[in-house]
Order: structure tokens, then C-alpha cells, then sequence
């Protein structure tokens, strides 16, 4: 390659690289392992599972809420570079009509990685669901091109469990 070809070459861009937080404290399972198609099967996108062990939900990242369900078992987040996650606490938590959650956030609010969207009785919700896994999954997976999935014991707020390549 000489000099001009050099110089005229187009630079490749450095692919940003999102990182997603642990929502909640506990331990990562494989999404396969959810005991819901909808989720094992990828249905409604790809990612991890946390049995949980804590009594909160945070922010996975920093952006804006796009939907908190009334009964407060599920919020999806959007962030700045249209990464849409969706956290769903348990599997059928819906049927509870809201018992066990607290809300703390809102619809359309803006928030940083690691705000409290809202809290549950694990106690409570150990009793009464189907399970306890929560899936965290990103919903437009077409725009996504690699995503790495951590596993482990995680925190709050404070481990990574992902990281997607756009």
C-alpha cells in the first residue's frame, strides 16, 4: 500500500460498546433455563437470567423508562443508542396484580445506571410465583451485533452481566 492509498484508506470506527449492568443482586442462569418459552425459547430477545437473592431492581444502564407494567413485575429501559432491555421479575408475577413490588420509578423518566426502579418481598414472592428467575433481555436484537453474556454471582448496580456490540 503506498502513500496515497494510506492516506485516503477510509478509518474504521471503533464499535461502542454498551455495557448492562446486574438489575438485581443474585446468581446468573442461562435464559435457556427459564421455565416460560417466551423467554427460553428467545421469543421476545436474548440474554441472561438472575435467580435473585436481594430485595431491588436497578437501572441495567443509564437512559429512559419506556414501560413500567401496573402490576410492577416487568419495565423495559432504553438507552441513548436505542438499546431497548426488558427486565421481568419471576415468571407469572403478573398474576399478582402489583402484591410484593413497590414502585419508584416512572414511565419516561430518565435514569443512571444503578436508580431504583422499584423493590419486592422476595420472601413473599418466593411463596407465591411459579419461579423466581428473572429474565433481562434485549428486545431489538436485529440492531444487535455481538452480544457477551457474564455468569456468576452479581450485585445491584454494581456487576456487569452483558455486553452488546451495535
Amino acid at each position: 500500500m503506498n502513500l496515497f492509498s494510506k492516506f485516503f484508506k477510509k478509518k474504521e470506527k471503533t464499535p461502542k460498546i454498551t455495557e448492562i449492568i446486574s438489575p438485581i443482586s443474585g446468581t446468573i442462569v442461562d435464559i435457556e433455563s427459564v421455565p416460560d418459552e417466551v423467554f427460553s425459547k428467545k421469543i421476545i430477545g436474548d440474554g441472561v437470567a438472575i435467580q435473585p437473592s436481594g430485595g431491588k431492581i436497578v437501572a441495567p444502564v443509564s437512559g429512559i423508562i419506556g414501560k413500567i407494567f401496573k402490576t410492577m413485575h416487568a419495565f423495559s429501559i432504553v438507552t441513548e443508542n436505542n438499546i431497548e432491555i426488558f427486565v421481568h421479575f419471576g415468571i407469572d408475577t403478573i398474576l399478582l396484580k402489583g402484591k410484593g413490588f413497590k414502585q419508584y420509578a416512572k414511565e419516561k423518566q430518565k435514569v443512571k445506571i444503578g436508580d431504583v426502579i422499584l423493590k419486592y418481598d422476595l420472601k413473599f414472592l418466593e411463596k407465591k410465583t411459579k419461579s423466581l428467575l428473572t429474565p433481562i433481555v434485549i428486545s431489538n436484537m436485529k440492531h444487535i451485533k455481538k452480544l457477551t453474556k457474564y455468569s456468576g454471582k452479581v450485585f445491584s448496580g454494581k456487576t456487569k452481566i452483558m455486553s452488546i456490540i451495535k
